[in-house]
């Protein structure tokens, strides 16, 4: 066993039984509840469901986090998203209860033990003839304890309200961004170029064909140059990947539609299949390759490629964009299509001018917390969403607060990280609506 794997199963043990456990408080919870159903089939028949149900959810952690088997769920329609949107939900909730209980039984131990600060202003002492402490009355204690269980009772319905709200509204609130990009070395007959970019699509039981065509017709009306598609059509094996190329192929823009696959590609196999649905749609699905493009006079370099990993299946360490810096022009800029966004710092080093990404979902689920934002996907990238840059030809090894002093004057690499239409894991958005972007390129 490799130091990766070890480092893979100190986080993904303790992370499993704390979900676990949130499942066993809830089973035990409603099998309580079901104890007072008083026809014994119609008990017996649920605790069957609810012993069948926790056993799946363990089943789903465990090739999750373990073996990676994705594909145990992914046969069942909806299962990934149903089972998702639970064990977060309940987890937050329990979570937020053990929390109330926590504070309540750290007041009750405090009220037991008596603080008797002595009066200065009187020499009085008290002596153990004096009466001892008189208890609180019942009415105080059942008030403080009615309050706690309404509070137990709100913090545990909070996130399943708020789950339902970014089931029911959030993954449908459409979102244009329109953003100037600054490309370095950008000719003049270029700056204007206007590309839309959609990204992480996910069609399937929780996206639909009818919600890609809004996404294509929102697109559409931006008018872009240039349409690209940044990976992620499918979730699973058994998702409708033409219905999803076939949506996609009604997007319009005079220098066509480009894209490149994403990590879920390569977990239901389709990576050789997007292309060929691509070509059969006259779009173009960059594997390892790049394509010059001209606009009013001028040129620039498409690039495409597979999603980069960063490790093996295995454990070992990869060099990203290993065989993309024979693609990478000097004489014109270029633009490289690369679901993940963590192979930035590499194409910054190639010298690749702006690169255009997705992946993250923009963490699915943004709070506020002291002033600072907090994303779930900020575990897996320090490039969670929008716009970011590094110093052009800056080595990759060096990190962003490595690279951060270097001067405003020196040509800079653009990323810009697309927040995706649909969901994984929980299909639930909150304060990340689902995204189409329109980039217009601008001279630096």
């Amino acid at each position: 066993m490799n130091a990766f794997s070890v480092l893979r199963l100190a986080v993904a043990v303790p992370l499993l039984l704390l979900f676990l456990w949130a499942q066993v408080y809830w089973f035990r919870l409603l099998w309580r509840f079901s104890g007072r159903i008083q026809f014994q089939s119609l008990r017996r028949a649920l605790r069957t469901l609810m012993a069948m149900g926790l056993a799946f959810v363990a089943t789903v952690l465990l090739a999750t986090l373990f073996v990676g088997r994705r594909d145990l769920v992914w046969g069942l329609p909806g299962t990934v998203g149903v089972v998702g949107l639970w064990i977060t939900t309940a987890f937050m909730s329990w979570v937020l209860i053990s929390l109330v209980s926590g504070i309540s039984w750290i007041a009750r131990r405090a009220r037991r033990v008596p603080v008797r600060t002595p009066d200065r202003a009187s020499p009085a002492v008290h002596s153990p003839s004096d009466p001892p402490l008189r208890a609180q009355p019942d009415e105080v204690r059942l008030d403080r304890r009615r309050f706690v269980q309404a509070a137990t009772a709100l913090a545990g319905a909070i996130p399943f309200g708020v789950g339902a709200y970014g089931f029911l509204i959030g993954r449908h609130d459409y979102r244009v961004h329109q953003v100037d990009l600054p490309v370095s070395g950008l000719p003049q007959e270029l700056d204007g170029l206007r590309i839309a970019q959609l990204s992480d699509i996910h069609i399937g039981s929780y996206m639909s064909a009818v919600e890609v065509r809004r996404a294509v017709g929102l697109a559409n009306e931006l008018k872009p140059h240039l349409s690209v598609v940044t990976g992620d059509f499918v979730t699973g094996p058994n998702d409708p990947l033409e219905g999803c190329i076939s949506e996609l192929a009604r997007l319009q823009a005079p220098l066509g539609v480009w894209g490149c696959n994403g990590n879920h590609e390569i977990y239901a196999k389709a990576q050789e299949r997007s292309a060929e649905l691509f070509a059969d749609h006259g779009m173009k699905l960059l594997r390892q390759e790049n394509a010059e493009i001209g606009w009013r006079g001028a040129k620039f370099n498409l690039i495409g490629v597979d999603y980069q990993l960063a490790r093996s299946f295995h454990g070992r360490r990869l060099i990203m964009l290993a065989r993309t810096g024979a693609l990478v022009r000097r004489d014109i800029p270029n633009i490289l299509l690369s679901h993940n966004p963590n192979s930035f710092p590499r194409a910054a080093e190639l010298g690749i001018e702006l690169m255009l990404t997705g992946h993250t979902h923009g963490g699915q689920v943004r709070v506020e917390i002291l002033d600072h934002d907090f994303s779930p996907a900020h575990f897996m990238t320090p490039y969670v969403a929008g716009l970011y840059k590094r110093p052009l030809g800056c080595d990759s090894a060096l990190g962003d607060q490595e690279v951060s002093t270097a001067t405003s004057a020196a040509p800079a690499a653009l990323v810009y990280v697309n927040r995706g239409l649909g969901t994984i894991g929980a299909p639930v958005r909150l304060g990340v609506p689902p995204e189409i972007s329109l980039l217009t390129l601008r001279c630096a």
